[in-house]
């Protein structure tokens, strides 16, 4: 399907899971669409789980697209988050 390590399909799974986290920061991070994020959701979660995030991310309840996002959040990451660089947290 993707051409992707296993390490980077969990991550990719982690960001599109977390409600804050938009599918424009997957494609800066990984070069993935969101075509191709639901694509891998889909493969890889089991039915029901991916049903829920599809609803979830449907319903305006998450701010998966950077348009319907609060326009106060203005970064893709927490402030109190480590610096991550190429997927790789930075040691300091």
């Amino acid at each position: 399907m993707l051409d992707l390590s296993p390490e980077d399909q969990d991550r990719i799974i982690e960001m599109a899971w977390e409600d804050r986290t938009p599918f424009e920061a997957i494609k800066v991070q990984f070069g993935l669409p969101e075509s191709k994020v639901i694509e891998l959701m889909r493969s890889k979660l089991k039915r029901g789980s991916f049903n829920l995030w599809r609803k979830r991310v449907n319903q305006g309840i998450s701010q998966k697209h950077l348009k319907k996002r609060n326009t106060e959040i203005n970064r893709f990451k927490s402030a109190a988050q480590r610096q991550i660089s190429n997927n790789k947290i930075s040691k300091r």
